[in-house]
């Protein structure tokens, strides 16, 4: 094994380090603020880990129609998060780049979303059905924008490499970049959607079909899909981060990690705002929103085409 691979791997391995030990936290973070613009005291930092490691264990008690299916769904949902962590940046370039390009990346986050309709089919219950088939509907009329918006960073940079596109490469136009400005404004009013968060945390509305997909999920395999709604959270954010705020780098691996988390972080912040000052949307509404960003995002692809 060369050396080049020891540390793609290394990279992917920190990587994976990472995205475990800050989801619960940034998750502990969106609690804690959420709770004190609603003016509540809300629970310490620190609970998301302590509700992981009680989920963990607990029976495992399987009540859906196919077992099988189930602890299939999890473990597919896991296993390709904790890929996707190994090849998106965090204050460097991306570390598995050599196994995967931007391609590969776009299939997994959509595996991620099919994981979690297929815990809907298999539990089979009246409101997991319906939490998948919102779930369906979202990833049909959401995915499109991330797609948009790296493939208009593969123009530019004329490669589908994923330390070429995630590097600000939306930015790299031969004119001025108004494909990029364009898609940063898509995807930041759109990034609520992508990270399940109120107002479009649809496919779960713990309110009114009582978590959806996940609701004949309970002990381990419910802490993982956990663990993966709370890594999509950090996940996200640095795709964006890499996409469309790239600079800082020191050329200090420790400290542009530390930079990088910070910007993910002032995501987050912005994240805890919006879910707790707005309602949840409706299926339709959330749709229609969808729709009118998918049409703003085929402009912007066009532009690119074009040099822009």
């Amino acid at each position: 094994m060369s050396g080049k691979a020891i540390i793609e791997i290394l990279g992917g391995l920190a990587n994976v380090v990472i995205v475990l030990i800050v989801a619960p936290f940034f998750e502990g973070v969106l609690r804690k603020l959420t709770a004190r613009i609603q003016s509540r005291q809300g629970p310490p930092l620190w609970q998301p880990y302590y509700d992981l490691l009680k989920l963990l264990g607990k029976e495992d008690i399987e009540s859906g129609e196919s077992p099988p299916m189930q602890r299939f769904a999890v473990y597919l949902s896991f296993a390709a998060i904790m890929t996707v962590a190994c090849l998106v940046p965090f204050g460097s370039h991306a570390p598995a780049n050599g196994i995967g390009d931007v391609l590969v990346l776009i299939y997994l986050l959509t595996l991620c979303g099919i994981a979690t309709m297929l815990a809907g089919l298999a539990a089979g219950s009246t409101y997991s059905l319906i939490g998948m088939n919102r779930e369906m509907m979202s990833l049909i009329t959401l995915e499109p924008l991330l797609v948009v918006a790296m493939v208009i960073g593969a123009i530019h940079v004329h490669s589908f490499r994923l330390d070429q596109v995630l590097a600000g490469s939306v930015y790299a136009a031969a004119g001025f970049p108004w494909s990029g400005l364009i898609m940063l404004g898509v995807m930041l009013i759109s990034f609520q959607a992508f990270v399940q968060r109120v107002p479009f945390d649809i496919a779960e509305a713990e309110t009114e079909i009582m978590e959806g997909p996940l609701m004949e999920y309970s002990g381990p395999k419910l802490a993982l899909f956990k663990y993966v709604q709370m890594a999509k959270l950090v996940i996200y954010s640095a795709l964006f981060v890499a996409l469309f705020i790239p600079w800082g780098h020191t050329g200090l691996y420790p400290l542009d990690v530390l930079i990088h988390l910070a910007k993910c972080l002032v995501m987050v912040l912005g994240v805890t705002w919006v879910a707790a000052t707005h309602a949840r949307y409706r299926m339709d509404q959330a749709i229609r929103y969808y729709a009118l960003l998918v049409g703003i995002s085929v402009i912007a692809l066009g532009m690119a085409v074009y040099g822009y």
